[in-house]
């Protein structure tokens, strides 16, 4: 599926559309970093111990037990201690498990495509239980209340899916009412969300294909399914590149991005041939949906191995955390306090290095704890220790728990 849904794009651009890609890019910045080569940061690795020291006193707040689940958009789903996903789940009659499982598919694709920053001022009453929550949390209640209504779906009487014709023709100004945004209750990147389900929707329009998926962003569990009867598995790097090569084509063309490759961005100190000199790839929201597609496979029965093949995600909390522990500094401390665009030099270094630089934290982290990869994958790191570590020292430090850095937000990248 992967390798013909990018056959347009340049091979040198194909060959970034994956995880290993974007660990291997962060990592020629890190070593730039420590060579003092960056053009924006400083590196003090120093800083490297108190940073994961701080993460271990984090996750043992948390979870004393270590029983820490997966970063994953299904830990936003839930609002007064009740998980309303599991409780829409339990009452549906599913009428079998693939449709099921590409339920779960559909509604983590939408959910994770509308989960850029929605800004401070934002919130979302959750309407089963009354709950009031901003960001990501508030964002992904919002989704749900959105997927349960039916707002995605084009077949009356079946609420719980997306189809391409209702996201294609999804108005703003629909999409605004079902986020509660407004003047009183104003939302950044509204307009941006709005355009990347009407893209996704036309380039599923554009695939059609038959089945009864066709036409579904959950799409994607078919050929999950068709990969575990053949392998008895699925591999999580595999599952990036599907998710990319459906998505590939859905995010806007912006300043400084390589055309065609989403989330990558250009670094004049980067290397590379062709249409990817100087790309280095982050591809976040997208390895955030993979990781996100882990559960619901496993719940299925499916088995997902090497969960450690894709990489930290390089958002504001995991690179805020970085900053306010001081393992990385700007050169000029002025830049702190200027709106920076996401395709700048000084963004595309401090997401690479948070890149590079959570997998060294990782390793730390997992030594305190007596703990391997195994036990102890990136994505618990992510969800018990830096993810929440980034947001509760930026709470410490200032007044909102705002990030260090400005971010110029249209709602398809942070």
């Amino acid at each position: 599926m992967a390798a013909t849904l990018m056959a347009d794009l340049p091979p040198s651009v194909a060959a970034l559309m994956n995880a290993s890609a974007v660990r291997a890019q962060a990592g020629e910045v890190l070593r730039l970093a420590q060579e003092d080569r960056l053009l924006a940061w400083r590196l003090d690795e120093t800083r490297l111990d108190p940073c994961a020291d701080y993460v271990v006193e984090t996750i043992r707040q948390n979870y004393p037990g270590l029983d820490i689940p997966f970063h994953a958009r299904w830990r936003h789903f839930t609002a007064a201690g009740r998980d309303l996903w599991a409780e829409l789940d339990a009452r549906t009659a599913w009428p079998d498990a693939e449709r099921r499982l590409a339920a779960a598919f559909d509604l983590a694709i939408v959910s994770v495509l509308l989960d850029a920053g929605a800004g401070p001022e934002w919130r979302f009453r959750e309407p089963v239980t009354g709950v009031s929550v901003g960001r990501s949390e508030g964002l992904g209640l919002a989704s749900l209340a959105m997927f349960r209504g039916g707002l995605f779906s084009a077949v009356p009487g079946d609420p719980l899916r997306a189809d391409a014709g209702a996201l294609a023709r999804l108005d703003d100004a629909v999409l605004a009412e079902g986020f509660q945004a407004g003047p009183g209750n104003p939302m950044v990147g509204l307009s941006g969300r709005a355009g990347i389900l009407r893209a996704l929707g036309t380039r599923l329009e554009r695939l059609g294909g038959d089945g009864p998926l066709a036409g579904r962003p959950g799409q994607i569990a078919a050929w999950a399914l068709a990969r575990a009867r053949r392998d008895g598995a699925v591999a999580a790097a595999s599952l990036l590149e599907n998710v990319l090569a459906l998505l590939h084509r859905v995010w806007p063309d912006r300043p400084g991005a390589v055309p065609g490759g989403g989330d990558m961005w250009r670094h004049p100190l980067i290397g590379g041939e062709g249409e990817a000199r100087g790309a280095v790839p982050f591809h976040k929201l997208s390895q955030w949906l993979s990781y996100s597609l882990i559960e619901p496979l496993q719940a299925a029965g499916i088995a997902v191995t090497d969960i450690d093949g894709l990489t930290g995600l390089p958002e504001y909390r995991n690179g805020g955390l970085l900053m306010d522990i001081g393992v990385i500094t700007l050169r000029d401390p002025a830049d702190a306090a200027r709106p920076h665009d996401v395709g700048s030099v000084l963004v595309v270094e401090w997401r690479a290095l948070t890149v590079a630089l959570l997998d060294a934290l990782a390793d730390r982290v997992r030594v305190r704890l007596g703990k391997d990869a195994a036990s102890m994958p990136l994505a618990r790191v992510l969800e018990g220790g830096t993810w929440s570590a980034g947001r509760r020292i930026a709470r410490e430090r200032r007044d909102g728990g705002g990030p260090p850095l400005a971010i110029v937000s249209d709602g398809t990248v942070f």
